[in-house]
């Protein structure tokens, strides 16, 4: 999936921009239960591998079943 669409997927769970990081990547950030979550994801990536996406899922506090709803509706 390309960055753009891993992005987009992140706001429909309810991450959010917090900052440009270092190089080619953005910072969002995500409340879970009180914790704030952060995960770095490169920008302007045509081509992300699926490993990439589930590392930044986990990251912010993603749950298997919001990525398997997330899936299901891209």
């Amino acid at each position: 999936m390309s960055s753009k669409k891993l992005i987009k997927m992140l706001k429909e769970v309810g991450a959010s921009f917090d900052r440009e990081g270092k190089g080619d990547h953005v910072i969002y950030k995500r409340n879970v239960k009180g914790k704030l979550m952060k995960a770095p994801i490169l920008k302007g990536k045509s081509n992300l591998p699926p490993e990439y996406s589930l590392m930044v899922f986990k990251q912010l506090g993603i749950t298997d079943t919001e990525i398997n709803e997330l899936l299901k509706c891209n």
